[in-house]
C-alpha cells in the first residue's frame, strides 16, 4: 500500500476512534453544568425518586430542577434530607425550583414572597442559589394592571432572593403572560436588572416566534441559567397554547444550539443548562442518552 493510502486509512481510523470515544463520554459539567427537570417523570408510571437520580448519574445530566414543590416530597414519599442524601451519593444536585406564583395579583404579593422564601429555604439545604420564576397563566393578561403588578412582584421576589444569597429570574412559557418577544422585552424593561434575572426556555422562545440566539445575546448580562430544550413548530399549532408533541430530544428540533453555545462562550457562562424534556418518546433514559451524545459531539467542541 502506498503512503497516501496508509495516511488515509490512519486518518479514518483516528476519526472512527474519536467518534467511538465521544459516543462513550458523558457531558463534562465544567463551565456549563447540565441538568434535567423532574416534571418529565409525571408522564410515566410512578417510580422511586432514586430512579430519577440514577438516570441523571448515568447520563451526565446531574443537576435537577424540581417541579411541583412542595408536593413533590409527598409524591415520592421522600424528605428533603433523604433527597439530599440520595443525590449526594450519586454525585447529583438539586439546583432550582419551578416557582409559579400568582404574581399578577397585588393582594397576594406578601403570600407570594413568603412562598418564594420557603422555596429558597428548601433549596438552601442543597447549596442551590437560583429560583426560576414562571409568569401567570395567559388568561390573567386581560386583567387591568396585571403585567405591571407581575413585574412589581418579580422585583419583590428578587429583593427577597438577594437577601438570601439567591438569584431569581424569569422563565418564559407558551400560554403564560410572558410568551412573545415583545413580552419578554417588556418584562425585562419593567424589572430591575439588579433584582431580577433571566432564565429562558429556548423551546418556548422558539415556539413563540422568537430568535433564540439573539434573545440570549440581548439579555446576556441577566442570564442566570437556561433551559436548553429543542422544539419544532407544528403546522397545526394553536395560538397561545403549548403542545408537548412539539418538544424533541436535544438536536432533533429546529433550534440553533451551536449559535446559542457561541453566545455562552462569548460571555464565559458558568451556570446551569436544564434539558427539561416534556416528552420522551422512548423513555427518559433513552432521550437523555441521545441528548448527551449531541452535547458531547456538537456543543462541547464549541464550549464546555
Amino acid at each position: 500500500m502506498n503512503q497516501l493510502g496508509m495516511t488515509r486509512r490512519a486518518a479514518l481510523g483516528a476519526m472512527a476512534a474519536a467518534l467511538a470515544s465521544a459516543a462513550g463520554r458523558l457531558p463534562v459539567n465544567k463551565n456549563v453544568k447540565w441538568g434535567l427537570g423532574s416534571n418529565l417523570w409525571n408522564y410515566f408510571p410512578r417510580v422511586p425518586f432514586t430512579d430519577i437520580l440514577d438516570v441523571m448519574k448515568d447520563t451526565g445530566f446531574t443537576a435537577l430542577r424540581v417541579t411541583q414543590f412542595p408536593q413533590i416530597l409527598q409524591t415520592y414519599n421522600i424528605t428533603s434530607a433523604q433527597m439530599l442524601q440520595e443525590a449526594t451519593k450519586r454525585g447529583c444536585r438539586i439546583v432550582t425550583i419551578s416557582f409559579s406564583p400568582p404574581s399578577h395579583d397585588p393582594a397576594r404579593r406578601a403570600e407570594v414572597v413568603n412562598n418564594a422564601k420557603t422555596a429558597m429555604t428548601f433549596l438552601k439545604e442543597f447549596g442551590a442559589k437560583h429560583l426560576v420564576v414562571f409568569s401567570p397563566n395567559r388568561s390573567n393578561a386581560a386583567t387591568p394592571g396585571a403585567f405591571q403588578a407581575m413585574c412589581e412582584c418579580f422585583n419583590a421576589i428578587g429583593a427577597a432572593a438577594n437577601e438570601m444569597g439567591f438569584q431569581a429570574g424569569l422563565h418564559n412559557h407558551m400560554g403564560q403572560i410572558v410568551q412573545t418577544a415583545e413580552e419578554v422585552d417588556r418584562c425585562m424593561a419593567m424589572t430591575d436588572p439588579k433584582l431580577f434575572h433571566f432564565s429562558p426556555d429556548t423551546a418556548h422562545l422558539h415556539l413563540a416566534g422568537c430568535d433564540v440566539v439573539k434573545t440570549l445575546d440581548k439579555y446576556r448580562s441577566r442570564l442566570m441559567m437556561a433551559d436548553y430544550k429543542d422544539a419544532k413548530r407544528l403546522p397545526d399549532a394553536k395560538p397561545d397554547t403549548f403542545n408537548r408533541e412539539s418538544i424533541f430530544d436535544l438536536g432533533d428540533g429546529e433550534i440553533d444550539f451551536p449559535g446559542c453555545h457561541r453566545v455562552l462562550k462569548s460571555m464565559a457562562f458558568d451556570s446551569y443548562l436544564i434539558v427539561d424534556l416534556d416528552i420522551a418518546r422512548q423513555g427518559p433514559r433513552a432521550s437523555y442518552e441521545r441528548s448527551g451524545e449531541y452535547v458531547v459531539n456538537k456543543l462541547e467542541p464549541i464550549y464546555t
